[in-house]
């Protein structure tokens, strides 16, 4: 049997903003803090600012990659369920998981539903965030990316989008928390 995909709301502004590849390119050094943002929280409906978790607990920047609702990047979608069904095991190293996806605010609901995510879904359609982590970008949406910030928010560790290491496993990114414990 046949079944149709759903590619309606696919090509709009975002994806031809993000449709040339530019490749990761990482800015960022390892001991220094890194670029505060503010996004909406649609997990927990709320504003969620970087700089507010300093001091406070370790945080872990999840950039991934959905397209739309209801399409999702084959090499993120098995990583946002890793992460989502092992939440549980980086909430007791006190670590906040803030999954950051370039969907609107719409779409965004329907994903935090329909994944039953339990972690924060920080919405950032206009992908400045994405930009400013210079994570990437390729065939209309961002890359992923993932970067280990300690409790005092200095950058510990990150993995950059590459075809032959997609995503870090959660099994190094909890490694990673370990260490800088």
């Amino acid at each position: 049997m046949l079944t149709s995909t759903d590619f309606s709301g696919l090509i709009n502004e975002r994806f031809f903003r993000n449709f040339l590849p530019i490749p990761p390119i990482n800015e960022l050094r390892l001991e220094v803090g890194t670029p505060d943002f503010q996004l909406p929280d649609i997990t927990n409906n709320s504003l969620v600012k970087l700089s507010g978790f300093r001091g406070k607990r370790p945080v872990l920047l999840a950039f991934t990659r959905i397209f739309t609702e209801k399409q999702y990047c084959p090499f993120c979608y098995p990583h946002i369920k890793s992460l989502n069904e092992n939440y549980e095991q980086f909430q007791e190293r006190d670590v906040e998981i803030l999954l950051i996806t370039s969907t609107d605010e719409k779409q965004s609901e329907i994903v935090v539903r329909d994944l039953g995510l339990k972690m924060p879904l920080l919405s950032d359609p206009a992908c400045g965030v994405f930009r400013r982590y210079r994570v990437g970008q390729a065939l209309g949406a961002p890359l992923p990316a993932q970067f280990v910030l300690d409790k005092s928010g200095k950058l510990r560790y990150y993995h950059l989008f590459s075809f032959l290491d997609h995503n870090a496993s959660v099994e190094t990114l909890l490694a990673q928390f370990d260490a800088c414990s």
